[in-house]
């Protein structure tokens, strides 16, 4: 992938509307965990997780955990898929040595 997303195996998605807009009307401890994140989440998403934590009746500092453990365990699953196309990739790589091997032998 380029740009600013960095090496990540997540999808990417078309946004429509004026992101800068829907950050700007982000309450403000949301708008400074969003600042912070390791991923590129959008407003709207970010905006819907606060909302349903909200009416949960979460404390906002329990609502911006639950953003943490999303962000965690998105970043957990990526990594895992990221490791099994290594290992698989590898894996295929060095059952083609083998084979090169044993056909410079036969």
């Amino acid at each position: 992938m380029s740009g600013n997303l960095g090496a990540t195996t997540l999808k990417r998605r078309r946004r429509s509307g004026d992101p800068m807009r829907a950050f700007d009307a982000l309450p403000t401890p949301l708008r400074r965990w969003l600042a912070e994140a390791a991923l590129p989440w959008s407003p709207a998403s970010c905006r819907r997780v606060w909302e349903k934590a909200r009416r949960k009746s979460l404390s906002m500092q329990d609502t911006l955990r639950l953003l943490s453990r999303a962000e965690f365990n998105t970043l957990a699953r990526d990594r895992q898929h990221a490791i099994s196309h290594v290992s698989s990739t590898s894996l295929t790589s060095r059952k083609h040595q083998a084979r090169l091997h044993r056909k410079r032998l036969g």
